[in-house]
């Protein structure tokens, strides 16, 4: 007997939100199973936040249907299985960060040990510290903390390391990666695309309200154009490189070309081949989410 399927982390099925003539999302669906970490990256305005808002039931659809773990979304919310760090939310200042994550925990039946929770945030030194004398970066960590405080199933992250410095992104992302490494789901939307690169195993791209591309780091970038071959060119006219064997896309910057390419063999034979140009520093790479973004969102 083959095992039933595991419930969906969440599903959208042909979601809209319209603000007068302003199609926030515009038709979107897409499915989540349970476990990983699921980037969602689009330029401002492509409706990010507004997808989770409609995931959260902060703001109810225009059309189409929201699924949460098997569920509405306010059943979900409400049962404590899902925890939300969004962009705005400011702590009560008076209050210390060890009483804080707390008063938290005390709404969830099964919350994180409190040990746990101050060690996946980074937050033992701040402990007996006030809400009110932490800085940009610190104020982040405590919304991490109280989001994950009723370890939720599913966790939603709109922008999570706004203000924070180098090395208080890189242990805010240790810390999820152990949250979502039990099998728990998080999902996170930012506009630092080497974060995603780094930490997703899932990647969807929305531009205009619709779904630009979903799919591995890898896949994003394949999809996109392929790979770079990158070189030096000076002052040497650049004509004819867009019909070199297997260019896609060309872009001259600063004296350096970039030429991506569906077969970086015949590229870069035909550049010692069929041109004339003196060839400097000549790299081939696999490309970067950065460009992939960059087609995808002006393709939309």
């Amino acid at each position: 007997m083959e095992p039933l399927p595991s419930t969906p982390a969440f599903a959208l099925d042909g979601v809209a939100k319209h603000y007068g003539d302003v199609r926030a999302v515009d038709g979107l669906s897409l499915t989540a199973g349970t476990g990983g970490a699921i980037a969602l990256l689009g330029p401002n305005g492509a409706g990010k936040s507004t997808t989770i808002s409609l995931l959260l039931g902060l703001t109810r659809p225009t059309a189409g249907t929201v699924r949460l773990l098997g569920g509405p979304p306010e059943e979900a919310v409400t049962r404590g299985r899902v925890g939300a760090m969004l962009q705005h939310g400011e702590l009560m200042p008076e209050l210390t960060v060890g009483e804080l994550v707390g008063f938290v925990r005390g709404l969830y039946p099964r919350p994180l040990p409190l040990g746990e929770i101050l060690d996946l945030a980074d937050l033992g030194p701040l402990v007996r510290r006030r809400a009110g004398r932490l800085s940009g970066g610190q104020a982040q960590r405590v919304r991490f903390a109280l989001a994950v405080a009723g370890a939720p199933d599913l966790l939603m992250l709109d922008e999570p390391t706004a203000a924070m410095d180098v090395e208080s992104r890189l242990r805010f992302w240790d810390g999820m990666r152990a949250y979502a490494a039990d099998g728990r789901t998080v999902l996170f939307a930012t506009h630092y695309l080497e974060e995603a690169d780094q930490h997703a195993d899932r990647v969807l791209v929305i531009a205009g309200g619709r779904l630009a591309a979903d799919g591995t780091t890898a896949q994003i970038k394949a999809a996109a154009g392929g790979r770079l071959v990158t070189f030096r060119l000076g002052d040497q006219p650049a004509a004819g490189l867009e019909s070199l064997p297997g260019v896609t896309a060309v872009e001259i910057r600063d004296g350096v070309a970039r030429l991506r390419t569906d077969d970086t063999a015949l590229t870069t034979a035909a550049l010692y081949r069929d041109t004339t140009l003196v060839i400097r520093d000549l790299e081939v790479s696999g490309g970067h989410l950065e460009d992939a973004f960059l087609a995808l969102t002006r393709e939309s």
